[in-house]
């Protein structure tokens, strides 16, 4: 098995927290993020994705709603990638995908993103920007043998 990729995408730019008065799971893209939710769909139309899947916080879901109708598919939503659930559920997520050869994109956020890097760096696996995780931005993990073994960063959309 092999050339298996996972896209790891970090939701795109969202109102404040502190402006916002409402639940924090609701808060919205601003015009911003939207504009990189559309180049994001962009940039990985053309690749195999069979999946999408996303944090249950709407920032996420709108980050790749526009990449999943774009492909067709739809957007499934999972707890292990939402804030604040750190990267135990989230890189048994990733590691069913690669074990299973599926091509996926995930969106989450920004506590989640750099734990699941930094313990997939714990396990070898080379990556090219440790570290790097800014909102809109791809990190594009290759697999090989059912398993990452290497992650690219891709700047923000």
């Amino acid at each position: 098995m092999g050339g298996v990729t996972i896209w790891l995408v970090r939701h795109a730019k969202a109102g404040s927290r502190s402006a916002w008065s409402g639940e924090d799971s609701d808060r919205p893209l601003v015009p911003k993020g939207f504009n990189q939710a559309e180049t994001i769909a962009d940039q990985l139309a053309g690749e195999p994705v069979t999946r999408v899947l996303s944090s249950p916080s709407l920032r996420c879901q709108q980050t790749v709603a526009p990449l999943a109708r774009t492909l067709g598919l739809t957007v499934e939503v999972h707890d292990a990638l939402d804030e604040g659930h750190g990267p135990r559920g989230a890189l048994e997520l990733i590691d069913l995908l690669a074990s299973s050869g599926v091509d996926a994109v995930l969106c989450s956020h920004g506590d989640v993103i750099p734990e699941v890097l930094d313990q997939l760096a714990r396990r070898g696996v080379n990556l090219d920007e440790p570290g790097r995780c800014a909102k809109g931005s791809i990190w594009q993990l290759d697999v090989r043998s059912g398993s990452v073994a290497s992650g690219t960063y891709g700047q923000p959309a």
